[in-house]
């Protein structure tokens, strides 16, 4: 078995054992149900959710503005991340506020956004954008620094012009910390979102979730729950399994 079968073998383990231990305590009712169902009912009461079609508005909305936010949120980091690459004095002006800006809750600027954009889905995709575009920013100046010198030296040898430079070389050596600066934009644009749906919407799977809770549904709340996971965990992997693929390569090359 080779050493990257082993490690996802060793993570489907552990991910068995948890679920495992999880559904044991709330069936021997060491966890009340009234605070969490078992996983096996978590599982059953999305399936319901998905085929009676309940959520499937849910699903659109939110889904469309994480998409959204998503995509914003990557232009802008990485475009902020290749001028801040450019021009040092800039990035040592703005290394301390990306290091610490996941410090403060871009949540606290939600009345303001709600006060600018008014009560509608751009406030929500707002707040994805400043939540996930530094995480982009940090993964496109990871990405560069790691960009070997003689590559643009071979480049400048053979005359390649700026544009053709950055994608002919620049951009495929860096693309192991551009992938990693989508992963975290995807996550933290997600959490942006919901989060931003629990605190003011009409709708969404996080106005959902907060329904749910407030009526005590547990079933509905851990049902939508365990979908957005399950969402997050496919396309966080589908990322992975790129990036690994890319470092696979580079290490074959």
């Amino acid at each position: 078995m080779s050493r990257r079968a082993a490690i996802q073998c060793t993570r489907i383990a552990i991910a068995i054992i948890g679920v495992g231990l999880l559904e044991a305590l709330c069936r021997s009712g060491i966890i009340n149900e009234r605070t969490m169902i078992p996983p096996s009912e978590m599982a059953g009461a999305m399936i319901g959710l998905l085929a009676s079609g309940e959520i499937t508005g849910d699903i659109a909305r939110t889904f469309s503005t994480v998409a959204l936010a998503f995509v914003i949120a990557v232009a802008l980091g990485f475009a902020t991340g290749a001028v801040l690459h450019e021009f040092r004095r800039a990035r040592r002006a703005a290394d301390p506020l990306l290091a610490s800006y996941y410090a403060v809750p871009v949540f606290v600027f939600y009345p303001l956004l709600v006060a600018l954009f008014g009560l509608n889905i751009l406030p929500l995709v707002a707040i994805g954008v400043l939540a996930a575009a530094p995480a982009m920013t940090i993964g496109t100046l990871t990405g560069f620094d790691r960009v070997p010198r003689v590559l643009r030296k071979v480049a400048r040898a053979h005359r390649l012009g700026a544009a053709r430079t950055l994608f002919l070389v620049v951009l495929p050596a860096a693309m192991p910390g551009l992938l990693g600066g989508l992963k975290l934009a995807l996550a933290y644009a997600f959490i942006g979102v919901i989060a931003g749906e629990f605190i003011l919407s009409s709708g969404g799977l996080g106005y959902g979730i907060a329904f749910a809770y407030d009526s005590f549904d547990n079933r509905g709340m851990y049902g939508r729950m365990l979908f957005v996971l399950l969402v997050a965990i496919v396309a966080n992997g589908i990322l992975a399994a790129w990036e690994t693929r890319l470092l696979h390569r580079r290490t074959r090359a």
